[in-house]
């Protein structure tokens, strides 16, 4: 209960910030590599730690360990997104074109790429709106199943058919050319 009391005192709060800011900020820099976004895991850290203080059980270990391991998941979970966002926007490269060769080069490939992106496009707006929008997070968005039914607000389990009946009725509509992803 004595650390109970420091986290809600701000004065004892601030020299608890003292002590363990650095090894919370040096958790997240080894991790994301880059200061500012150590600097804001840090302060989100603190910040819940604030909020929270009753996340934080004694019993289960220290105060600085437990900081440090909250610092590591954030800045992961922020590691894991950057990465996912780097795959979405490669993903949408290739769907919008950027990154091929110009048309002069190859026109008959350059057509048969535009004939595939507008059968594909068509498809999808033949989809009932929650299978196309599961489609379009999933494969454009990077976003996991989890992260879909997440967003809309739905059970995992209802995420993943509308993925799973949306990739079916894309292969039916596109002549089984939309294969799954590897």
């Amino acid at each position: 209960m004595l650390v109970m009391a420091a986290l809600r005192d701000p004065e004892k709060f601030r020299s608890i910030y003292d002590e363990h800011g650095r090894g919370v900020y040096a958790a997240a820099l080894r991790i994301l590599g880059d200061a500012a976004q150590a600097q804001d895991v840090t302060q989100d850290v603190f910040l819940r730690l604030w909020r929270n203080p009753e996340k934080f059980d004694a019993r289960r270990g220290g105060l600085g360990p437990y900081l440090k391991l909250m610092g590591r998941s954030r800045a992961l979970d922020l590691w894991r997104e950057g990465q996912a966002a780097g795959r979405a926007s490669d993903r949408l490269k290739v769907v919008v074109g950027r990154g091929e060769g110009r048309v002069d080069d190859a026109p008959d490939s350059a057509a048969e790429r535009d004939e595939a992106r507008e059968a594909v496009r068509a498809a999808l707006r033949a989809l009932p709106s929650a299978q196309r929008e599961a489609l379009v997070l999933a494969y454009w968005g990077g976003m996991t199943a989890d992260e879909i039914a997440r967003r809309s607000d739905v059970p995992l389990g209802t995420a993943k058919s509308r993925i799973r009946l949306g990739l079916a009725r894309l292969r039916e509509e596109c002549g089984g050319a939309v294969m799954p992803a590897a």
